[in-house]
């Protein structure tokens, strides 16, 4: 009795609020004096809520009189069948009744018990208060209506209140408290009733308990003590297992949560739909595709779909994870209920898989079959929108999200509207929005700048910047990094001076998408050392910060600082990806280390990267290419598992710049014969490979084809390309129909060609024409008098070429 009497006075002392809603003497209302009182104002309480008593009760002042145990047992009796069929107004006769004959100790278990089944707590509570000689069972019967009403911590001041009259909890008071301490995470206070359980013997053979012990540390996060408990169950049902394996993926602990569910079936459970649910989206985080199509068929042949969109919802939730969208998709459309939810988890897996037009079009299927849009719908379809530039549909759906008024104070609807119309390039309508919304937040702001910084516009993005912070909202790293890159667009200087803003708040080596971001803006702006000097300050650096400042070194042409930076990368342990390896194969045929390329080229066939990673293949070929083995170059690209434009582009480049125009336009037809479609790279090879052979027709021919036969849209190059060759078969004619035809009258390129061919073939006429338009565009084009006057030289016209020298001297 020591232990207990000890226990007891711990968890007082433990519970905070023991003394809340306690009463002295003093403070207690009349009616605790006056029982008749006490049934009447039940009584008006009760008329209030359901109307008229049954039969009018004449309400007399309380006296003792006899009692037999018959009568008190038909009390009982009738009070019992009152809470069974929760008839309150029943009860409050009998309560009077009760009162009338001076039963009231007699019969408090059972008051109790009635106004507590019947909802009315307060009114139990009252009932205890006025006993002088309460016991554990009315008591139970008050805590367990509490749990029941979710009131966990009125449940423990009732238990707090019990323990300080010295009753002793029992099984069934323990079960109850244990759910108020889970629902509480109060830990500490379970593991105290926890160690009172083991030291009353309660354990040996009551599995209600043990398994409400269970749930209770599930609750509070001590999994490992839960299936402790667990395990030592005689009888184990799956509602104890299921809420371990719920508990542990919610701690993202998945391995564990899949070991339980293991465990559970192995011990011939079958698993309920609460687990199934949570094991499938255990699988989805776990990307583990085969265990989730055997739990699939597992849930078919048992038929647990039919009336279970939970289950459902979770099932193609599995799928979406896993990354198998066709089969989600299948899944989707063979359950027989569908509801906003199993739309939005196939939208959402669409959306966020860029498949944008899939999303949209499961969006209006949803639409047909009548179910609403929510907000999270409204939220992946904005996503999707802007992942395809889709603005149109992007403002039919703000306009729905207006009419409906969810923008209102919803800040996550808000930032995905903005981030809609900044992906599709209408920044101004991405600014507008923004400033409309009536709270905004960093991530508003975020979505914004980064629109601006993927659409080229450093100034805004930098101006916005400035705005939020105004605003008194705080950069995050997200924030900061766009910055950074807006800067390198726009602004080194300001850069620098952001730098000294995440160095002074101690930022630096904290966030390491940041520090990429800083060493990816000094690469941008060219100040190759600064940026190696912060990589050089990291205590942590990946093969982001390495690959980032390699791809600087390289697309400055040095790449011997390429690769020392590459084989430092190596020694600190760190792997290098795809990207790595197309920056050092770079630099590894801009100095000709040609035994370093051939390690590079066996360390990407061994680890199966090719068929993985297109853009190797093409670093491949042109790191060979730029060797000068054409051959070797020829022989990777037939080799490689995948063959796309790229290496195609490459090899065909470099035979023409290498005047091998037949080997260029073998590739070109090859390339065709593999069903592999040209593009403006593919046929400006092309063009200069005719050019080399002076094939003028057919030159002509695959010019007009570019944008006639694959919509090729013709850039300057190509002009030029036809112009030249134009120009050095003598066809001056044909040249000049080409440049008013394309009207590509605004580039020197285009005049200066046209002028070295008149040069060449003496066409005066021709030559001043050309010369007058590039002198509109330009009068100092330094370039055009030199050419103008060695035309006029060479066709001894000297007055003319003096006179041409003189006017280019004196502009």
């Amino acid at each position: 009795m020591g232990c207990y009497r000890l226990w007891r006075l711990e968890l007082l002392q433990t519970s905070k609020d023991q003394d809340r809603n306690r009463m002295s003497d003093d403070d207690k209302s009349p009616w605790l004096h006056d029982h008749s009182g006490f049934a009447q104002e039940l009584k008006s309480s009760t008329q209030t809520k359901n109307g008229k008593l049954r039969g009018k009760q004449k309400m007399i002042a309380f006296k003792s009189t006899p009692f037999s145990y018959e009568e008190t047992s038909a009390f009982i009796s009738e009070l019992r069948s009152c809470a069974k069929s929760k008839d309150l107004i029943r009860g409050i006769e009998v309560h009077d009744d009760i009162l009338k004959r001076g039963l009231l100790e007699k019969c408090s278990d059972a008051l109790v018990t009635m106004y507590a089944k019947c909802g009315e707590l307060e009114k139990a509570k009252a009932v205890l208060d006025t006993i002088n000689s309460s016991n554990v069972f009315s008591w139970t019967a008050l805590i367990s209506a509490y749990t029941r009403q979710g009131r966990m911590q009125d449940a423990l001041d009732c238990f707090d209140e019990m323990l300080h009259k010295g009753l002793s909890p029992n099984a069934m008071t323990f079960t109850s408290i244990l759910k108020a301490c889970g629902d509480l995470k109060a830990a500490e206070r379970g593991e105290q009733i926890h160690a009172e359980i083991s030291r009353q013997g309660l354990l040996g053979s009551d599995d209600v308990l043990r398994n409400a012990l269970v749930h209770m540390y599930v609750k509070c996060g001590a999994l490992s003590k839960a299936q402790q408990i667990l395990e030592t169950l005689s009888s184990q049902d799956v509602c104890c297992w299921s809420a371990l394996i719920v508990g542990y993926a919610q701690k993202g602990e998945d391995l564990q949560a899949f070991h339980c569910f293991e465990k559970m079936r192995s011990k011939g459970l079958s698993p309920d739909s609460r687990s199934l649910s949570c094991i499938l989206k255990v699988c989805g985080s776990m990307k583990a595709l085969n265990k989730g199509q055997e739990i699939h068929d597992e849930i078919s042949k048992r038929g647990l779909l039919e009336n279970d969109v939970v289950l459902g919802n979770a099932l193609v939730g599995m799928y979406v994870k896993c990354g198998d969208l066709a089969k989600a998709q299948q899944v989707h459309e063979e359950l027989p209920t569908r509801d906003a939810v199993s739309w939005n988890v196939l939208i959402g897996g669409f959306a966020q898989h860029g498949q944008g037009e899939q999303a949209i079009s499961c969006f209006e299927k949803m639409q047909r079959e009548g179910i609403c849009p929510d907000k999270v719908t409204f939220t992946y379809i904005l996503q999707a929108c802007g992942s395809i530039g889709a603005a149109d549909k992007g403002e039919q759906v703000h306009e729905m999200i207006a009419i409906q008024g969810l923008l209102e104070n919803d800040i996550v609807l808000g930032t995905a509207l903005v981030d809609m119309y900044a992906n599709c390039g209408a920044l101004a309508k991405a600014h507008q929005v923004l400033q409309e919304l009536s709270s905004r937040d960093v991530f508003t702001w975020s979505a914004l700048i980064a629109g601006y910084v993927k659409h080229g516009h450093g100034e805004q993005a930098l101006q916005s910047f400035e705005q939020m912070k105004r605003e008194g909202l705080s950069p995050d790293s997200v924030v900061l990094s766009c910055v950074l890159k807006a800067c390198s667009i726009v602004a080194p200087l300001e850069g620098k001076k952001l730098h000294d803003e995440i160095a002074r708040k101690g930022l630096l080596g904290k966030n390491i998408v940041l520090d990429n971001a800083l060493i990816h803006m000094y690469v941008k702006c060219g100040v190759l050392d600064k940026a190696q000097e912060v990589l050089e300050e990291l205590s942590c650096r990946d093969v982001v910060s390495w690959s980032t400042l390699i791809g600087g070194f390289v697309e400055h042409d040095q790449g011997a600082q390429a690769l020392e930076c590459y084989m430092r990368m190596q020694q600190e342990g760190v792997s290098p990806n795809a990207v790595t390896y197309a920056c050092i194969l770079k630099a590894c045929g801009t100095i000709g280390a040609i035994d370093k390329g051939k390690e590079i080229h066996d360390e990407i066939v061994a680890q199966g990267l090719l068929s993985k990673h297109f853009e190797l293949g093409t670093a491949l070929v042109d790191m060979y290419a730029n060797f000068g083995a054409l051959t070797k170059a020829h022989q990777v690209l037939e080799e490689l598992p995948f063959q796309d434009v790229g290496p195609w582009n490459v090899l065909i480049t470099r035979y023409a710049q290498q005047g091998q125009g037949e080997k260029a336009l073998k590739c070109f037809k090859r390339m065709q014969h593999e069903g592999i479609i040209p593009d403006a790279v593919t046929y400006l090879g092309v063009l200069n490979a005719c050019n080399h052979l002076g094939l003028v027709e057919e030159c002509y021919e695959q010019f007009v084809s570019m944008s006639t036969k694959f919509g090729i849209k013709l850039d300057l190059e190509h002009l030029t390309s036809m112009i030249d060759l134009f120009g050095r078969a003598g066809h001056l004619d044909k040249a000049v129909g080409v440049v008013q035809e394309l009207q590509y009258l605004n580039d020197h390129a285009v005049w200066h060609s046209l002028l070295s061919a008149c040069q060449k073939w003496g066409d005066i006429s021709v030559g001043r024409w050309a010369f007058d338009r590039a002198l509109c565009l330009d009068k100092h084009d330094s370039a055009a008098y030199v050419l103008m006057g060695s035309m006029y030289a060479t066709a001894g016209m000297q007055e003319d070429a003096e006179y041409g020298e003189a006017m280019r001297m004196e502009n």
